[in-house]
């Protein structure tokens, strides 16, 4: 590992003025920043609004009723009737209590002439005594507005892991271009002495050829790789974005924690990795919340199957104070009730949509459970895949030891004038041909190594 180090140390020339943006760094700039990152919290803020709005529902109302009648100078009628009703979360009990003043000469039998008050409870005894759709609708507002925090993780999950993949593509990028124009440097250095050889009759002409084809090679290699290290510095650029919502391209002498590429990362163990998975993948528990508002469904469409049995009762009294002089008497003389009976005779439209609630939650079921396999199989993949990696890399880190070496030797042995040009490119281009198959490992193990806690949903 120290050798994987020092050789990055090396062949990565960062000029004096240089700053370096570090994994950490750019992650917690996407994650403030973002407009993913920020969407992701909106999902939160619609939900807690969808809440506010279900408990509404629930909201004490006033209303007022008003009404006169006067025709060629009689007095028909006149009402007033202000009322508030007050809802509860209690076996659907709504409280309501007004005060009434009629009077006319054809005021209608059964309202009360002059002032009086009245008292009283409205509540279903069988359809919605358990549940009705303002209780539903609370509770599967409640439901996801929970759900809405997994709604954001998959978003942040699904972000940083896009965040990752790029950040380390532009250190390859960028790790690729300074090896070649490192090499490139070296062999324009040997070029121009082997030219001044030649020019001093110690060299033949061949080898100044020979030196020259091999800059043409590295210079091409360092062009295309210049172009690819803009491509990926771009895209990098798109999860740039500054606390005033405005995106801003990459500055040029910004550079990569090439070090950290290097480095192995510790991994969990796969049983850790899976219980993980298990309890805290968004996906999946957005599933277990989406089975829990279905259950609420379930409930309420069983009161369907129910009759309609709700009942109604009013104390009423005299005058504007409806407690004045009750007692039990006084509360048998003064009341008003009353009961609304409806029973469909077949049931059907309530057995239907019941059986659909139980198919739904029987479907969503067999959702979760092929998505957990789908996590539980894509992090086996990814680890496996790490762990193959690793033992990669270290068998062409060996195979770059052994290369470099040959390299040195070879160029004591031109120096000592006991070997080629020839040789020492083909060592070269070997050496080359390596470390990019190093790089290409490299970029392969941190994308694989990220993707387990992308798929795990443990990313944040």
């Amino acid at each position: 590992m120290k050798k994987i180090v020092l050789f990055i140390l090396i062949l990565t020339s960062i000029s004096a003025n240089a700053q370096m943006l570090t994994p950490e760094a750019f992650i917690e700039q996407v994650r403030q920043n973002h407009p993913v990152a920020k969407q992701a919290t909106i999902q939160i803020e619609k939900a807690k609004a969808d809440l506010l709005s279900a408990r509404g529902n629930f909201d004490p109302t006033f209303t007022f009723d008003a009404g006169s009648k006067t025709f060629d100078g009689k007095n028909y009628y006149f009402y007033t009737n202000p009322e508030i009703k007050v809802p509860t979360k209690l076996g659907g009990l709504d409280i309501k209590g007004g005060l009434q003043n009629n009077g006319g000469d054809n005021l209608a039998n059964e309202a009360t002439g002059g002032q009086s008050s009245y008292l009283g409870i409205e509540m279903p005894i069988a359809k919605g005594l358990l549940i009705d759709k303002r209780r539903a609708a609370l509770q599967q507002a409640q439901i996801y507005r929970s759900q809405s925090d997994q709604e954001r993780n998959r978003m942040v999950n699904d972000l940083l892991f896009d965040a990752y993949v790029n950040y380390w593509q532009w250190t390859s990028t960028y790790q690729l271009y300074n090896i070649y124009f490192n090499f490139f440097t070296i062999s324009l250095d040997r070029y121009r002495l082997i030219k001044i050889a030649y020019q001093n009759g110690d060299r033949a002409s061949i080898d100044t050829i020979e030196a020259l084809t091999q800059v043409q090679n590295f210079e091409m290699l360092q062009a295309d790789a210049r172009v690819k290290l803009n491509t990926a510095s771009l895209e990098m650029s798109n999860f740039l974005w500054n606390d005033q919502d405005s995106a801003y391209l990459l500055p040029e002498k910004v550079v990569p924690d090439t070090v950290r590429f290097a480095l192995n990362i510790s991994l969990q163990s796969l049983e850790t990795l899976l219980s993980r998975a298990a309890q805290e993948n968004p996906e999946l528990r957005s599933y277990n919340y989406k089975l829990d508002a279905l259950e609420v469904e379930r409930k309420l469409k069983l009161q369907n199957i129910l009759p309609l049995v709700n009942i109604k009762a009013n104390l009423l009294n005299q005058d504007y104070n409806v407690f004045k002089g009750v007692n039990s008497a006084f509360i048998q003389n003064n009341n008003i009730w009353g009961v609304d009976v409806k029973i469909p005779l077949f049931l059907r439209e309530g057995r239907g949509q019941y059986r659909k609630a139980k198919l739904m939650i029987e479907e969503t079921n067999y959702d979760l459970n092929l998505k957990k396999w789908e996590v539980e199989t894509k992090v086996r993949n990814y680890f496996t895949e790490t762990i193959l990696l690793q033992q990669q890399i270290r068998v062409t880190q060996n195979a770059f030891n052994g290369f470099s070496a040959l390299l040195r030797a070879e160029n004591l042995r031109l120096q000592n004038g006991e070997s080629s040009l020839f040789l020492i490119n083909t060592r070269e281009n070997k050496v080359i041909e390596t470390a990019e198959k190093l790089i290409s490992l490299r970029l392969k193990y941190l994308k694989a190594n990220y993707a387990i806690e992308w798929s795990a949903g443990i990313l944040r």
